[in-house]
């Protein structure tokens, strides 16, 4: 398998089969949580359980396991960039998506607010968590902390821009109260706790303990405990978004689609990963934020969004027709984008 080094100095196509190969295996693991929905093995009863322990324990594990254990982690000044840069191409991937659903949407079916609010939340925010990872793993390792950090920054904006968009006034499902608190309130309320999530605070807390020199006090069986669960967490993820994925695939409606299919793909999978690349090339000096640049450029859209949409009862077919279309297509620009950013980026 090629290293970081050995993906910029290979030729394009030894490049881009090496990473069709690493795709493959990712997807055949989304694959396998498919099989497991299908054949009842993982039912929908069980996605909010093993949901919860993948967010309140897994990915903690993994964030606090990487960070801890990195070494160019040092000091508060090498930590601030990556979430900063999250939240900010997320925000401005939002409300580009935002514009151009304005503006172009009337003449590819985005005719109503709710559509292009959808479209704007589910076409602005790329897939950062589940597939990034587990390909910085492979070819950028040394990419791995600043992209969780990148992530999350990718949250927050998530939380509040994005909420701010898709909600539109309207109040979240099951909030009873909503009728007599504010607008502000009522965002205030989503969006503390998911600011406040465990593997955001276990983030925090790790890069804080780097900081100031704790790690050497942290107990080589508590470390490996929280190594051993943190190489949990992306099989799992993964899994369970498989399972999410052949059940949106069911309830997905693709009748007179097509114009919003290649919008997205032109949007999230074309002008996105353009610009991140041109960003990365022209402002970013870190080879490390270099890659986590060119992972994030490459992927679909996230498929979280997809919850939120109807959550806040927005337009739920359009995100799944953005989500999913972006998604299959990725298996095969997911590859040629980490090609082309890896020649582009020299990385």
């Amino acid at each position: 398998m090629l290293g970081s080094t050995d993906l910029a100095d290979a030729s394009f196509w030894m490049r881009f089969g090496q990473i069709v190969s690493s795709v493959l295996g990712v997807f055949l693991i989304i694959g396998v949580g498919a099989v497991c929905r299908s054949r009842k093995w993982l039912s929908a009863e069980a996605d909010f359980s093993l949901a919860k322990i993948t967010a309140n324990v897994l990915m903690p594990a993994l964030f606090l396991d990487r960070i801890l254990n990195d070494e160019t982690l040092n000091s508060i000044s090498t930590a601030w960039l990556p979430p900063l840069v999250g939240f900010g191409f997320t925000t401005l991937g939002m409300l580009a998506a935002w514009s151009a659903a304005k503006l172009i949407g009337p003449w590819i079916g985005l005719k109503s607010d709710k559509q292009q609010r959808a479209f704007s939340l589910c076409a602005g925010i790329c897939n950062y968590g589940y597939i990034p990872l587990p390909l910085a793993q492979i070819f950028y390792p040394s990419a791995e902390v600043d992209l969780i950090l990148h992530n999350v920054g990718v949250d927050m904006a998530m939380w509040s821009v994005g909420i701010a968009i898709i909600s539109g006034g309207s109040k979240a499902t099951g909030d009873k109260n909503a009728a007599s608190t504010s607008k502000l309130s009522r965002w205030i309320k989503m969006a503390i706790p998911a600011l406040t999530s465990a593997p955001i605070l276990a983030a925090a807390t790790a890069v804080a303990i780097r900081v100031l020199g704790w790690d050497t006090y942290v107990p080589n069986a508590l470390m490996k405990t929280i190594g051993i669960l943190a190489a949990a967490s992306i099989p799992m993820g993964l899994l369970l978004s498989g399972a999410i994925i052949i059940d949106f695939l069911k309830a997905a409606q693709w009748t007179g689609a097509t114009p919003l299919i290649f919008f997205s793909f032109g949007f999230r999978q074309l002008f996105m990963p353009a610009l991140m690349l041109a960003f990365a090339s022209l402002v970013l000096t870190q080879t490390d934020m270099k890659q986590v640049m060119l992972l994030q450029a490459a992927m679909p859209s996230a498929v979280f969004p997809v919850v939120l949409t109807r959550l806040y009862h927005g337009d739920t077919t359009t995100a799944l027709r953005v989500v999913l279309s972006t998604s299959l297509a990725g298996l095969f620009l997911i590859p040629l984008w980490m090609s082309l950013g890896a020649w582009w980026l020299g990385v």
